[in-house]
């Protein structure tokens, strides 16, 4: 049993990480996972919260980054609402 929780745990960790590349936030990535893998978002949390204390750094570059981008108003539907008349 623990090695299939640890597939498990390694399997929302990957796909954490794919919400990362994807610019979500832990509350965007905890939906998505909820709604397209059927993984619930206490699971998605707590793996998030871990993956923040193993790289903090990271994630708070991660966070600035994201802040600038909401602030100036970059985001990736941004540039089709621009181009619509």
């Amino acid at each position: 049993m623990a090695e299939s929780s640890a597939a498990y745990i390694r399997m929302v960790q990957h796909l954490i990480e794919e919400c990362i590349i994807f610019n979500m936030s832990r509350e965007e990535c905890m939906e998505a996972l909820s709604k397209h893998a059927n993984i619930k978002p206490v699971i998605t949390s707590t793996v998030w919260k871990e993956l923040e204390k193993e790289n903090k750094e990271f994630f708070e570059a991660f966070e600035e980054q994201r802040e600038q981008r909401k602030c100036c108003g970059f985001s990736s539907s941004d540039g089709d609402k621009k181009e619509k008349p």
